[in-house]
């Protein structure tokens, strides 16, 4: 098995010394585990034996709210745990649509919110404001992108203050047009006058239409913005921020993590008892294979995404399936903590990217390089 992983990967990457791309591109996952556990030193573990020292978790925000509660205070402390042990931890606060903090009182209440999360952990790597703006599942349409740039606007400003150093990120979902929903953020913040920036990093969730597509497909004319359509995402950052206090992602500036994206994967028979519900990708792929699977799947996607100059992050969603089949199962292990024989593409494709040996040359939708 191992042998015909390492075919695949030498086949689909042709790995050299050759390599375009010289920016340090981060490899982590976004996954809850760590903060429902104790201990986390076996997840943690695993997360660096497979090349990915990067952990996104979500915290939970209502509206009212000014600090964490007794429950995300214990998801601090476990995510301070992690931390302890060198993860690098990522945390993005938010909550569904109807509880945006989508007027000024409640942007004050939020900000103050992360502004004490942040503070329960001194080592975090990054703060996520929100979660996916453009998305009505996240943020509401009737606030729109005007809203959520005073969100950015004011978060940025009280965590400066608080800690220079804070990593602040946006983040937008590659459906429901995410390119408009830049462009309209960067008008509201022309608009305001503000001589700061809104963010640090721009984060952004390139999923593809499903999880057999091919990580470099583009999308022109439909609203989506996935991995393969990272010019329209550059332009409309350009187009947003070109010329402001804002800098513009570019090689020069690699400011872009795509924050989520991954590729589920078949339930096995002799699992399914521990999944419930209905599946929600007709695509679903195996782990491995000879065809299109969750190891090659990964292995263009993370080698794409190293190519892409403005790109320096990736995350895949998540280390351990959901056990709801309408949730996502694109993890590198089953619900039952078993390894899927993808995590062995996955090792040698971070492997890879640490030791700059990715020829974008010969990576299929990478961008041409610069005269």
């Amino acid at each position: 098995m191992l042998r015909r992983v390492t075919i695949v990967i030498v086949l689909l990457l042709a790995l050299a010394p050759a390599a375009q791309a010289a920016n340090y591109l981060r490899l982590g996952f976004d996954d809850d585990t760590i903060k429902w556990m104790v201990r986390p030193n076996g997840y943690v573990g695993a997360q660096r034996a497979l090349g990915a020292p990067f952990t996104r978790i979500t915290i939970p925000w209502r509206r009212g709210e000014v600090a964490p509660g007794r429950l995300a205070r214990t998801y601090l402390l476990r995510a301070r745990a992690a931390a302890s042990l060198g993860q690098k931890v990522v945390i993005a606060v938010y909550n569904n649509a109807s509880q945006a903090p989508r007027d000024a009182t409640s942007r004050r209440q939020y900000c103050r919110y992360v502004r004490a999360a942040v503070a329960g952990l001194p080592y975090m790597s990054a703060v996520v404001i929100w979660n996916e703006a453009n998305s009505p599942r996240y943020w509401p349409r009737s606030a729109g992108p005007a809203a959520y740039e005073a969100l950015l606007a004011r978060c940025y400003d009280v965590l400066h203050a608080y800690r220079p150093s804070v990593n602040v990120i946006d983040s937008t979902a590659a459906h429901y047009d995410p390119a408009q929903f830049i462009r309209d953020v960067g008008a509201a913040y022309r608009a305001s006058g503000r001589v700061r920036p809104l963010v640090d990093t721009f984060g952004h969730n390139p999923y593809p239409e499903n999880a057999s597509e091919p990580p470099w497909a583009t999308h022109p004319d439909t609203g989506t913005v996935a991995e393969g359509d990272y010019q329209t995402l550059v332009d409309a950052l350009t187009d947003a921020f070109g010329g402001t206090a804002q800098p513009v992602p570019s090689a020069f500036w690699p400011r872009i993590w795509y924050l989520e994206d991954g590729f589920q994967t078949a339930v096995p028979h002799f699992l399914s008892h521990l999944y419930t519900g209905n599946e929600n990708d007709p695509a679903v792929l195996p782990p491995l294979g000879d065809g299109v699977s969750q190891a090659s799947q990964l292995t263009a996607a993370i080698s794409l995404a190293y190519c892409q100059p403005a790109v320096s992050a990736f995350f895949n969603f998540e280390l351990v399936d959901e056990r709801r089949l309408v949730g996502w199962q694109s993890g590198l292990m089953y619900a039952s903590g078993v390894w899927k024989p993808s995590l062995y593409a996955y090792q040698q494709i971070a492997a890879a990217v640490t030791g700059h040996k990715i020829d974008c040359a010969k990576v299929q939708g990478a961008p041409a390089p610069a005269p």
